[in-house]
């Protein structure tokens, strides 16, 4: 691989990742959120730990009967009714166990598994350090090449300086938006929801006016 690859072959690729990730995982691919979690793995995995305490629906339904009953002071298998004015009708509670449709949305909605998203931020490091390797590009460098000392500036501590303050507020804007490009321009765009739409039509004119800034204006 001498060359990169054009550009519907990484478009194939973008979507059989994305494809697959939500098959496999039931869930949105997403990078910003993976590395979120991983950051702060202590209370993700605690938070596991808890959610899969109450996998089950009859532990969870004897929990909260339990700690109502302590709290009010009921037998915990004594069903607790509101007051009913006269003249107003009791609303009837159907007994219906939820659907397996309803199941799997409730399931969807959880995080994915913290395993998941460290082999994903894995995978896109060991991704990328492959096709540099093989397409002999790979070498250490501690500065963005000369493009960008023409375009911003040659100093080091300037360098160091603008990267640092242009990381934190692509952060900030992407825990702002609720994802990344990955996660709204690939995930959210595919499944054609409107914010993901409308977030990653921000993210590329944003980035057209900076570049066009860059290069006509700078």
């Amino acid at each position: 691989m001498s060359t990169y690859w054009p550009w519907w072959a990484g478009a194939v690729g973008l979507a059989l990742v994305t494809i697959n990730y939500t098959l496999t995982t039931d869930r949105s691919f997403g990078v910003s959120s993976a590395w979120d979690r991983v950051l702060h793995w202590r209370s993700e995995r605690q938070l596991e730990q808890m959610d899969d305490e109450f996998t089950d629906d009859q532990a969870l339904a004897e929990a909260l009967a339990a700690a109502t009953a302590e709290h009010f002071g009921t037998a915990p298998g004594t069903p607790t009714m509101p007051p009913v004015s006269s003249g107003e009708s009791q609303p009837l509670v159907p007994d219906a166990e939820p659907t397996a449709g309803e199941n799997s949305s409730v399931t969807s909605t959880r995080p994915a598994p913290l395993v998941t998203q460290a082999a994903l931020l894995v995978s896109i490091f060991l991704g990328g350090l492959i096709a540099a390797t093989t397409s002999g590009r790979f070498r250490l460098r501690f500065d963005m090449g000369p493009g960008f000392r023409d375009l911003v500036t040659a100093n080091p501590t300037a360098m160091i300086a603008t990267l640092f303050v242009g990381g934190v507020l692509v952060g900030f804007g992407t825990r702002l938006a609720g994802g990344c490009s990955s996660g709204h321009g690939l995930s959210g765009c595919g499944r054609l929801r409107p914010v993901s739409i409308v977030a990653t039509a921000v993210f590329f004119g944003t980035a057209v006016a900076v570049s066009f800034l860059l290069w006509k204006v700078i």
